[in-house]
């Protein structure tokens, strides 16, 4: 009877995990929808009061996605005075729902990511994933993986999807 050999074990393939760059911490929905009157309305005035009220203190070193959940039309300036709040102490904050602001915190990730290692390298992009990963990360590294890999692939190493090969020259 022969060995069994794992094939992808000794291949050169690098996997790329998004999984490996998420960023830990909490994440937190601030609905401001209770600081306007009646869920609607904002004044000045009174909206001045809850974020002098509020506890800011719950938000240190996290992600923050600020948005109401009411169909209130909010000035900009609203939005710019929660931030001034948050800067200090929370992370990230972005205007939108959850999954904007973990769009928002990948983009950046990618954004500054060295690719080095990469570099001339077949990669497979891993598929599957046990973390909230948003589906514009597989599209930006995607992006940014085509211009140093020698061939890039999605899924995993037995049932992958060929996406670039570079043309030898």
């Amino acid at each position: 009877m022969s060995e069994i050999v794992n094939r992808v074990a000794k291949s050169s393939l690098v996997t790329f995990d998004l999984e490996d760059y998420y960023l830990e911490g909490r994440r937190y929905s601030l609905d401001i929808k209770d600081w306007l009157f009646e869920g609607f309305i904002l004044r000045e005035k009174e909206f001045r009061e809850h974020l002098e009220l509020h506890n800011w203190d719950q938000y240190k070193d996290a992600y923050v996605a600020l948005n109401c959940s009411t169909d209130a039309i909010i000035p900009g300036w609203a939005y710019m005075l929660v931030a001034t709040k948050l800067e200090p102490i929370a992370k990230s904050v972005v205007i939108g729902s959850l999954e904007m602001l973990e769009t928002t915190i990948f983009q950046s990730v990618i954004e500054d990511m060295d690719l080095t290692p990469f570099k001339d390298k077949a990669v497979i992009i891993k598929g599957c994933t046990n973390k909230p990963i948003p589906p514009n990360a597989y599209l930006w590294i995607t992006l940014r993986l085509q211009g140093v890999s020698k061939s890039l692939m999605y899924g995993e190493a037995c049932s992958s999807v060929p996406l670039v090969k570079r043309k030898k020259i």
